[in-house]
Formats: C-alpha cells, structure tokens, sequence
C-alpha cells in the first residue's frame, strides 16, 4: 500500500496547506510555475509532498538573487561606463581639461587638479601656497593671452568668504586710485565666486622675504638691499596711509619679490651654497586685515613678533601701528631673525613682550602706563618684571639695546639705525611718519634714479 495512504488524514493535511500556500503565491506574483517544482508536485509520496513547497521557493529564491545579481552587476557597469564618459567626453576647449566635479576637502579647500579650467578660463598649473584662508595656485589665463597668474582660492568656510569680500573692496579701491600700480601694492586683475569659494586673481609673483632668506639659510640681506626694499616698503605703505587704510599685519611673508632669480657662490669657512638676490623690487601683498579709518577696529591686529606695544596695551591703534611693524621687518632683513625672539613656550605672554621691549628700547613711557587698562603688567609705575626667573634671564640672553646690533662701523649702518629708532618709537604719537621716513638721508643713494634699480618695476 502507497505511503500517503497509511496517513491519509496527515497527508490531508499537507494536500491543503501546500495547496494554499500555492493559492497565495499565485496572487502575490503571478508567475508561471517551473518544470521542475510541476516534477515534483506530480509525485505523490509523503516525503515529496512535505518538500515541495520548500523546493519550490528554493528555486524560485536562487533565480530571483540571481536576477538581482545580474542587475546590480550591469547598473555597476552602466555607472563607471557613465562617469568615464563623464570625464572623457567633457567639453575641451584647445585642448584644456575642464573641472569634472567641484568638491571640498574636509577644511573647505576646493579640491583641484592640475589641469582643470574655472570659468573657462583658468587652467591651473600648480599649487603656490597654502594658508588658513585657503591656496592659492598658479594658473594660466587664457583670456590673457596665457599668461601666467596667480589665484587665491578662499575656502568654502563664511568667515573667510566675509574676509576675502572685505579684501577685493580694499583692492578695488586700491587699483581705483592706482591704475596704473605704480605704489607698489599687488594689482588685483579680477575675482569671483566659484561654487562658494571667492576667487581672487592677481599678478604672478615670486617668492615671500622671508621664504628666500627661509631657503638662504636665514642669511641677512646686504645693507644696499635692505635700502632698496625699505624704500619701497615704505613707499607702499605710505600711499595706503595716504588713502585713510592701516594694513595692520605687515611682515616678511606679506613682502614678496618680484623676481626671486639669484646667484649662488659658495661659502668656503662654512662649507654651504649661498644665494643673493638679483633684483630686489618688492610688492606688498595680503589687504585680508586691511582697515579704513572709519571702519571698525579690533582690539588686537598684527602677527605677534610685528606687534606695536600700543596694541599690546590696548590703547587703540592707527596708521603708527604699521610703522613700527615696518621697523621690524627692517631688523628682520638686516639680522636675519626677528628683533623679538619671542619664546615658543610663552608666544602669547604679552608681558614677556614688554620686557623685551624695555630691554630694546628702555622703559614703557609713564603716559602709556597711565592710559592702559592693562594695568595688571606693572606695578608701581613699573613693568611689573621679575629678571631672576627663567623667563627674565631668557629675555636677558636675547634682546639688547638697538645700537648694540649694528653689524659695521660704517655711516650707511649707523644711518640705519638712526631710522629704525624712528620706526620703533614707543609712543605712536612721536613714531616717524612715513612721509619722514622717505626723506631719511639713508635714502639719499634710491633717490637718485641711477642708484635705484627697481624703477623700471615702478612703473609697472
């Protein structure tokens, strides 16, 4: 006797539950059955019967992944055929290679390849440098001719944004009142917005002060180079003063060379390449933190080493600020390190920074000591100044008074210092103008047009 007759009510059983399971399969996807689940329907045994519906959605589960797995397979394979062709087949133009995509990095940088085209008209050649504010790159300008330029790229942050709209307002009325750049400020050639990052464009230039004296061993300039730059450094800064503008972060890296090319001659007692400088035209670059009178003004500007002491001492600032910032960097070319050797343990101990300005300079003068709030560093009238600790032996080890750096006995030197002691005026009051400051006779040799080499980069 057939085995589904011995339990016929237990076969029952599986006869109607797999039959309803079929009833609704068929509503939910009405699909004809396969071959082989219609095999094993038409075999009556109990074994088969308990196994068919198994099997059945067993097939039905491998050919439905498989479905799946091919799909899934061909939309990968559309999707890289898509963005290849994506990037291939973008259009070109004299055979430049647009931007396939516009992406920031995690900071906000743009991310960039050497190669892509902005607006259609900047090629990018390389990176020049990076900073907080963002990069700035070299690119070639094809509405130009080809020149060469350089692109400061903001990141996509809104604090720079607000602080690249401030500096293209700077430089609009800076090329306004000097068409034709002869003042010797960077000359903005054009900017603007690429996907939330502000662009700015400007002429090429070479490197920074201080990066070439950073990769000449911080080796000094000669005495006639610092003259020519001094001269044109303060001829910059004079017509921004002149325009009711204060730039409030003058330093080496803000002072860049026209051309960076030198000559190299070797150093027999130290066993080294040195390098000098062949032309010394300078241009003043980065109007990010540039101020006009009538606009507000924080209480704290300046890199700290390029810091005047009324801006330490909170008594409000204004063009002076500058000036005594332009005495440092003279030091700074003519020593080859900063006046302030600022220790790396206290970088921001304003304190420490008045006692090395006592130590250069002599005493905080009495009115600034009244009129500060900052009435916590003195005491008694005094700076308030312990030399025995290590910071006070530090400032000792470090700092001198101003004549005692004089490198030659010679008047051009002493000339020199004559002018940084102007520039260093503790009372912004009493500090040299600029407009005095040109008329100093250790300018007598760049004055006169056959001593002063860069008057053909003036007139640019």
């Amino acid at each position: 006797m057939p085995r589904s007759r011995r339990f016929p009510s237990y076969d029952r059983r599986l006869r109607r539950r797999s039959s309803s399971s079929r009833h609704r399969r068929r509503r939910r996807r009405p699909r004809q059955r396969s071959r082989s689940c219609e095999e094993h329907q038409r075999n009556g045994t109990l074994t088969d019967s308990f196994f068919r519906h198994d099997f059945c959605v067993d097939q039905r589960s491998r050919r439905r992944r498989t479905r799946s797995r091919t799909r899934s397979r061909t939309r990968t394979r559309s999707r890289t055929r898509s963005y290849s062709q994506s990037r291939s087949s973008s259009p070109q133009s004299n055979g430049r290679v647009r931007a396939w995509a516009v992406k920031d990095d995690e900071e906000g940088h743009l991310i960039y390849r050497t190669g892509d085209v902005l607006q259609d008209r900047y090629e990018i050649v390389g990176t020049l440098g990076e900073g907080t504010f963002g990069k700035v790159v070299e690119c070639i300008d094809h509405h130009r001719g080809g020149s060469r330029i350089a692109l400061k790229i903001i990141k996509n942050v809104e604090k720079y944004k607000e602080a690249a709209r401030l500096e293209i307002n700077v430089l609009e009325k800076i090329n306004q009142k000097d068409p034709e750049n002869k003042n010797l400020c960077v000359q903005m050639l054009d900017w603007f917005d690429y996907h939330g990052h502000m662009c700015i464009s400007f002429e090429l230039l070479a490197l920074s002060t201080f990066d070439f004296m950073k990769e000449n061993h911080y080796l000094p300039y000669s005495i006639s180079q610092v003259r020519h730059m001094a001269y044109q450094i303060c001829l910059a800064v004079k017509f921004l003063h002149d325009n009711r503008l204060t730039h409030t972060d003058l330093k080496p890296e803000n002072i860049l060379f026209v051309s960076s090319d030198y000559t190299v001659t070797y150093n027999t007692e130290k066993k080294r390449d040195e390098r000098c400088v062949l032309d010394t035209a300078v241009r003043l670059v980065d109007f990010g933190s540039a101020t006009f009178d009538h606009e507000h003004h924080s209480t704290i500007v300046s890199t700290r080493h390029y810091r005047a002491p009324e801006v330490i001492l909170e008594l409000g600032w204004s063009q002076p600020c500058d000036v005594w910032s332009i005495g440092c960097i003279l030091f700074e070319f003519y020593r080859g390190y900063t006046l302030f050797q600022i220790n790396a343990a206290l970088t921001h101990d304003n304190r420490e920074h008045l006692a090395m300005m006592e130590r250069v300079h002599g005493p905080v003068p009495s009115r600034m000591i009244r009129k500060t709030r900052k009435q916590k560093y003195f005491y008694r009238g005094r700076l308030d100044w312990d030399e025995s600790t290590s910071a006070g032996r530090y400032v000792r080890e470090n700092c001198r008074p101003l004549r005692k750096y004089v490198m030659c006995e010679t008047e051009e030197h002493h000339l020199f210092f004559d002018l940084l002691e102007g520039l260093l005026e503790f009372e912004p009051d009493r500090r040299l103008s600029l407009s005095a400051a040109l008329r100093h006779p250790f300018f007598n040799p760049v004055r006169d047009p056959e001593h002063f080499s860069g008057a053909r980069d003036i007139s640019r």
